[in-house]
C-alpha cells in the first residue's frame, strides 16, 4: 500500500469528524447521537471509523479543556472564532494533546488542509498560525528534534 493510501482512512476520518464536531457545536447535540447519525446515514467507506469515533467522542468530552489549551495562541476569545475554524483548532489540539503518536507535522498539515477545504478564505493561514505556536509548547522535544534534523539556513 503506499503512504498515501495508508494515511487515506484517517484523513477521510478528520473529514467526517470535521463535519460531525460541526454539527456538534451548532446543534449542541450529544456526540453519540452524531455518531449513530453518521453511522446510518453518512457514507463511512473508507473511513478509519476508528478515529473518526476518538475524534467526535474526544472532543465532545474536552472541548472546554481544548478551547482553555488553545485560548493563549489565540488572537480573540475562542468564542469569536468562526465555527468551522474553531472545529478544526479543537481536532488540531486533541490530536496534539491526546495523540502523541500522531506525528505534529501531520497533524497540522491535516489540520491546516481542512481549513484549506472548509474555512472561511483565510482560516488555513489562521490555523496554521495558532497550531503553529501550540506545537512549540505542546510538543517542545518533538518539535526540538524536528529541527535539529533539519536546520534552518539563517
Amino acid at each position: 500500500m503506499s503512504a498515501k493510501g495508508h494515511y487515506e482512512p484517517r484523513r477521510r476520518a478528520r473529514r467526517r469528524a470535521l463535519q460531525a464536531i460541526y454539527q456538534w457545536q451548532m446543534t449542541s447535540q450529544e456526540p453519540d447521537e452524531i455518531l449513530r447519525q453518521f453511522m446510518e446515514i453518512q457514507n463511512m467507506k473508507g473511513v478509519d471509523v476508528e478515529h473518526f469515533e476518538r475524534l467526535l467522542r474526544g472532543v465532545g468530552a474536552h472541548g472546554e479543556t481544548l478551547d482553555q489549551a488553545l485560548q493563549p495562541f489565540l488572537d480573540r476569545p475562542v468564542e469569536q472564532l468562526e465555527v468551522m475554524e474553531r472545529a478544526v483548532l479543537r481536532i488540531g489540539a486533541f490530536e496534539l494533546i491526546h495523540c502523541p503518536e500522531l506525528p505534529f507535522r501531520v497533524v497540522l498539515d491535516e489540520c491546516v488542509d481542512l481549513a484549506h477545504r472548509f474555512g472561511s478564505e483565510q482560516g488555513h493561514a489562521y490555523v496554521n498560525a495558532v497550531l503553529d505556536k501550540a506545537v512549540r509548547e505542546w510538543r517542545a522535544s518533538e518539535t526540538q528534534e524536528a529541527q535539529a534534523r533539519c536546520p534552518s539556513s539563517t
